[in-house]
This record gives structure tokens, C-alpha cells and sequence, in this order.
């Protein structure tokens, strides 16, 4: 299985966020799997509380500059990449002065869950899709960490499913403890018509809270991993029900081994 390529969309990678479980599997698990001999490319946010000179991020002219429609309204995506040396491995960042600027994450100072969380999401899920696009560079395995990557599967599945570049391509979830409160807009399903995906497609995504938003994304998704010990039961249940592939949690010790046997396997599947 050497020389497939496997695509890491993650909402949080250590050390340009804090480390939490998710964070530092999204930064190590990339660079052992490219070490076990496959191609990597690795995308996130790049959110306002990152800082861009102590992490020497610099904007890739030849990616940036795409409009991306959101809610009939443009909106500039800006590409930026780090390297990340001992790993020998670089890191994209999807931006935009109006969604990612801010010095917060996905609540005010106050606590407050950010009204435009949804709109976020898709130009972030678009983002990373289109800037691989642009790299011309089919992936075989697209792994998604964090709810903020949860539309990532069902933009393959649907707006791109006639893609000649995503047409092969398999879709691996993480599931994690990483619960939000509150619901996103209730518009999401309105402003994802735009992009060929059907209300009738997003039956679970009503209204468009945490669990629901999972569910959606086991919904589109070809295989799944538990990355936390402990995650959200309803959300458990619902993916052992699915009757996808599921990888059980594995800790720090051995995850990069597993995760790299779950990805061969799902691979001779297709």
C-alpha cells in the first residue's frame, strides 16, 4: 500500500492550537503514516489565535485567490502553508479576512457559539477540497478530525461525487469528544442547496446541532475511527448502527500502527 495518498482535513493540529487529544494526533499521525510510505497533505483553519510569525506561515500566491459563493455572497480564500521540519511535512491553512480573523475560535469572549459557525464550516470544508484540486492531487483516503470537518464526506459524496479526482476516493472519519453546544444556523441546509446537496440528503442534519451534524457525517462516510476513549454515547451508538468499519480507540502507543493497517484495509475494499 505504499504510494497512496491520504488527505488529513483536521480543525486542530498541535502546535498551532493547544494540544488536546485530537491535536496532537493530527499533527503526528500525518507524519508516521508518511513515514510507513504514503503521501500525505494536511489542512486546517487558519484561525486569528494563531500566530503567523512565530509560525513562520507565509500565503502560496499560486493557490490563493479563488472566490468561494457562500449564501450568494463572495468570499476570498487564502491559502498559507508552514513547515513543520522534524517532520519533514507541510501544513495548509485555509483563510479568509472575514471568517478566520478574529483572536477566537467558535465563541466570542462571552461564550457565545458564533452565528456564522455554519458559513465557517463550508468555506473551510470547500477550501481545503478546491486548494487540492488546484494541487491536482487525487487522494485515495480523506481522514476528517473534528466537527468543524463534518461537511468535508458529504461535499465527496455529493457536489463532487462526478469529480474524476474524488471519484475512487474513500472517506475516513474521526469521532471525538469535541461536543458544541447550542445549534448551528438554521439555514445550513438552504445555503448547502447551492452546492447540489439536496434537503432530502441532510434528513439528519435537523436542526443542525452536534449530534445530528455527526450523524451526517457517519451518513457520507466510507469507514470511521474512535480517536477519544470516551465520546458522545448517542453519537456511538448511531455509528455502530451504521454497519461502517469502525476502528475502536486506540491510544498513543500504538494508533499510528493501527491506524495505517485500517487505512490498507479500507483501501482493498474499493
Amino acid at each position: 500500500m505504499e504510494n497512496k495518498k491520504i488527505l488529513y482535513i483536521s480543525q486542530e493540529i498541535t502546535p498551532f492550537l493547544p494540544e488536546t487529544e485530537m491535536s496532537l494526533i493530527s499533527r503526528h499521525l500525518p507524519q508516521g503514516i508518511q513515514e510507513n510510505g504514503k503521501e500525505v497533505r494536511v489542512f486546517m483553519p487558519r484561525f486569528g489565535t494563531i500566530n503567523e510569525r512565530r509560525n513562520q506561515l507565509h500565503e502560496v500566491i499560486r493557490l490563493s485567490g479563488m472566490n468561494l459563493i457562500i449564501d450568494d455572497t463572495d468570499h476570498s480564500l487564502i491559502i498559507k502553508v508552514t513547515s513543520i521540519q522534524q517532520a519533514r511535512m507541510q501544513v495548509y491553512f485555509i483563510d479568509n479576512e472575514e471568517y478566520f480573523k478574529r483572536k477566537f475560535i467558535f465563541e466570542d469572549e462571552d461564550g457565545n457559539f458564533f452565528e456564522d459557525n455554519d458559513e465557517r464550516m463550508i468555506f473551510f470544508n470547500r477550501g481545503a477540497i478546491e486548494t487540492t484540486k488546484k494541487l491536482r492531487w487525487t487522494p485515495d483516503i480523506v481522514h476528517c478530525h473534528g466537527w468543524f470537518s463534518a461537511l468535508a464526506p458529504v461535499f465527496i459524496k455529493k457536489s463532487y461525487k462526478n469529480d474524476p479526482l474524488f471519484k475512487s476516493t474513500k472517506i475516513i472519519y474521526s469521532l471525538y469528544n469535541d461536543d458544541f453546544s447550542g445549534e448551528l444556523s438554521p439555514d445550513l441546509r438552504k445555503k448547502l442547496d447551492y452546492y447540489g446537496i439536496k434537503v432530502s440528503d441532510l434528513k439528519t442534519l435537523k436542526p443542525a446541532d452536534y449530534i445530528n451534524l455527526q450523524k451526517t457525517a457517519i451518513n457520507y462516510s466510507d469507514a470511521l475511527i474512535t480517536g477519544n476513549e470516551n465520546i458522545n454515547e448517542e453519537v456511538l451508538e448511531y455509528a455502530e448502527k451504521s454497519g461502517k468499519p469502525i476502528l475502536p480507540y486506540k491510544n498513543r502507543d500504538e494508533y499510528i500502527k493501527k491506524y495505517n493497517s485500517f487505512y490498507n484495509a479500507v483501501l482493498k475494499n474499493k
